[in-house]
């Protein structure tokens, strides 16, 4: 069987793990948020400062998730991980995900009760300790927002604190509209909105996520034309049994039996494999190919086997 992998990974990893030390100081200042609100949310009896310390809190979890499953997938792999521990990320991702979408959940819950029995509060207290925890959100939102581009978990991580961010917003301008004209309301309608958005962005993590874990093939792949394009190699006859899934976001994977038309050398085989990773990998970027050859072997023949 020509079990062959091929890596086209030109990362250096000579620069230290940015993503974690930034992970690590949004988790020092969430603690630190998180301590500060609910001092004050005792102190000036506002439900809004409480909750919104109950959600930072809910940060330093996320974050700290992320940052394990951060330093978890540099793990080497071994006999008994093979891939060691690359889907770490992934499953943070889908684990934050999800706890965004009970967050929102249990904000908007909070919201509707709020608007039912709007309180007085000491809001300058509110007004003080919102600004800061706006200002330690959006430091942490600033030092992740790059990342949260391209992968997975740090997105996760990243909407944690930018929901988080502006709830803190909404708990500000309810205590500014409590403060000078003694409007109550406000704060549980943005918090309503807050929740409504929360819930859009989760949703559409967690599918994500769920769609990697199920080992679905990745939306920018169509397998019709890689079997096609694999096809248009000389001996090659017939490609199928394939499968194309995604180990976490930078590995791509792809296993098939290709069918050749005349009973090559192995040699034979190894010069036609390098063809097929180009080709694989050039036009639908998957890095991991590995091929079972064939050459009159009876079985079905369809790109798809179900079994």
């Amino acid at each position: 069987m020509g079990h062959h992998h091929h890596h086209h990974h030109g990362h250096s990893h000579a620069h230290p793990d940015l993503k974690g030390r930034n992970l690590l100081i949004s988790i020092f200042l969430n603690i630190a948020i998180t301590l500060a609100q609910v001092i004050g949310g005792f102190l000036s009896g506002s439900l809004a400062l409480l909750s919104d310390a109950l959600h930072n809190f809910s940060d330093v979890l996320s974050l700290m998730i992320s940052y394990g499953a951060r330093r978890l997938g540099k793990k080497k792999a071994s006999k008994h991980r093979t891939f060691g521990y690359k889907r770490a990320e992934i499953l943070a991702a889908f684990i934050n995900a999800a706890t965004l979408v009970v967050v929102a959940i249990i904000l908007m819950k909070e919201a509707v009760e709020r608007l039912m029995d709007p309180q007085e509060i000491e809001s300058n207290l509110v007004i003080w300790l919102a600004l800061i925890a706006i200002a330690g959100n959006g430091f942490s939102v600033l030092l992740l927002k790059k990342d949260a581009d391209h992968n997975m978990n740090m997105r996760s991580a990243y909407l944690h604190l930018l929901t988080d961010m502006m709830a803190s917003v909404a708990v500000l301008i309810g205590g500014i509209l409590m403060k000078y004209f003694q409007i109550y309301w406000v704060d549980a309608l943005l918090t309503m909105i807050i929740g409504i958005y929360l819930i859009y962005m989760g949703y559409d993590l967690l599918k994500e996520s769920t769609k990697v874990l199920m080992l679905f093939t990745p939306k920018s792949v169509v397998i019709q034309e890689i079997v096609d394009s694999i096809c248009t190699i000389d001996q090659v006859k017939n490609v199928h049994h394939v499968h194309i899934w995604q180990l976490n976001e930078e590995e791509m994977h792809m296993e098939a039996h290709v069918d050749f038309k005349d009973d090559i050398k192995l040699s034979q085989f190894d010069e036609i494999l390098e063809e097929i990773e180009e080709h694989v990998y050039h036009e639908h970027g998957i890095n991991h190919v590995n091929i079972q050859p064939e050459f009159d072997k009876c079985d079905s023949k369809s790109v798809i086997v179900q079994d």
